[in-house]
């Protein structure tokens, strides 16, 4: 799928930095998903036989999700299995959005320290993770789709413009100043 531009004005005579354009990436439920592509994310070339290893081990719930997204078929989105990324393999990545997808099993129990090591890490290169309970996978993958298009929507969707006559919400008026107004006549 092309990807499409958002209604906007041509750069010409804009202020310098011009008007963001938005990539359309995919839609979900109807909602335009923006491209989010994380540029030269470090490379570790010596992991490229254990990744190869990960793919042919068949980790059973990694297969089944790995058949829910490859070759587009979830939204038309490009999903890679077992990405290098710095150091590490995580186990799906989707470059058009800057996201890691891991699969959590009991494995993960004692790396609880390491885990979120690693997530701070690729979370400071700009990237988002989303995290799946393997037991989930197994028992109820229909659920582990919707949760993860939901999520895809949330972070990743375009966001309709708020129509000028919209009054904002409590939490979203400005504070009111704390300083008293001066006395007319003073």
């Amino acid at each position: 799928m092309k990807s499409h531009k958002t209604n906007s004005p041509p750069l010409e005579g804009c202020p310098q930095g011009g008007v963001a354009h938005h990539d359309i990436t995919a839609t979900i439920n109807n909602t335009p998903i923006i491209r989010n592509f994380v540029e030269n994310l470090p490379y570790n070339p010596a992991l490229n036989r254990l990744t190869k290893g990960k793919r042919k081990e068949g980790i059973l719930s990694e297969v089944l999700f790995w058949q829910q997204v490859h070759k587009r078929k979830f939204y038309k989105i490009d999903f890679d299995r077992q990405r290098i990324i710095g150091n590490y393999i995580v186990d799906f990545y989707v470059k058009t959005l800057g996201l890691v997808v891991e699969i959590d099993g009991s494995s993960h129990d004692d790396k609880v320290e390491y885990d979120t090591k690693r997530q701070t890490y690729l979370e400071n290169l700009g990237l988002k993770v989303y995290r799946i309970q393997d037991i989930d996978v197994k028992k109820n993958l229909s659920f582990v789709m919707m949760a993860l298009s939901a999520y895809i929507v949330r972070e990743y969707g375009e966001k309709p413009p708020r129509p000028a006559t919209d009054i904002p919400a409590e939490s979203e008026k400005p504070p009111r100043s704390t300083t008293t107004p001066p006395k007319e006549g003073n």
